[in-house]
């Protein structure tokens, strides 16, 4: 087999290239291009780390040695738990954009490594464009303090439901949802709230309560109703659903 040590040095700049940015992007690390394209440069050159005659066991730990000399050089250092989440997305984003290549080139034999290039973008953005699904996901679940009027606390993994947009036209509040169970022993329901709901079929009334607030990611909100359904079961150890207003509160703050 023929090796040409030139263009796999380019190829090498070009994947490395590939995967800073996705590291830089993913991370939000703001990194200038010019100190991206030196990292490149530097991964570049461990490609002749390859033809040095030593033990495959060696040549995996001057890989090693050499990534993380080339995250430095790129990114910098300030403090361990930035640079640890650098090398982790980094081999990722590695792991991720081989094996797909590696299936390509499997599946299809004729495949030169120029056009194998040309796919890498496109999984990397892939890989990106899920990354920040995942991450708005996640952002939606967090974890709520309930304070009732006997000052007792409810403390629930909660999510905030896009379809909840519940709100009681007359105070005016919006409305959380929980299973009507877990309130048992906490709190006696002496007057409750009703309000009218709208199904898909049909109309019903929602049985809510008065509480003193709620608290979400370290915020204290004081106009919401506790609302207290029989079906709701949860899902994912979520036990209430919160209303999708927090999040109109979140951007107006």
């Amino acid at each position: 087999m023929v090796i040409y040590i030139d263009l796999l040095f380019i190829l090498n700049i070009i994947y490395d290239f590939l995967l800073l940015m996705t590291v830089s992007v993913t991370l939000k690390r703001n990194i200038s291009l010019k100190r991206i394209i030196l990292g490149s440069f530097i991964g570049g050159l461990t490609t002749f780390i390859i033809f040095i005659p030593i033990s495959n066991i060696l040549l995996l730990i001057l890989k090693i040695i050499a990534s993380l000399f080339l995250l430095l050089i790129t990114f910098g250092y300030k403090n361990i738990k930035y640079f640890l989440n650098n090398m982790l997305y980094l081999y990722m984003c590695s792991v991720i954009l081989a094996g797909f290549l590696y299936f390509l080139k499997i599946e299809f034999h004729n495949l030169s490594y120029i056009i194998l290039l040309l796919f890498a973008p496109f999984i990397l953005y892939l890989y990106i464009k899920e990354q920040k699904k995942l991450k708005e996901v996640i952002n939606y679940y967090t974890k709520v303090v309930i304070t009732f009027k006997n000052n007792k606390q409810l403390t629930l993994q909660g999510f905030i439901d896009s379809g909840n947009r519940l709100k009681d036209p007359i105070t005016n509040k919006y409305i959380i949802l929980i299973n009507k169970k877990l309130i048992k022993g906490i709190y006696n329901i002496r007057s409750p709230i009703y309000v009218i709901t709208n199904t898909i079929n049909q109309k019903s009334l929602l049985e809510c309560i008065s509480i003193k607030n709620i608290k979400v990611n370290e915020k204290v909100y004081t106009n919401y109703l506790l609302g207290l359904s029989d079906t709701f079961k949860g899902f994912d150890e979520v036990e209430c659903l919160l209303n999708y207003h927090l999040l109109e509160e979140d951007i107006n703050v």
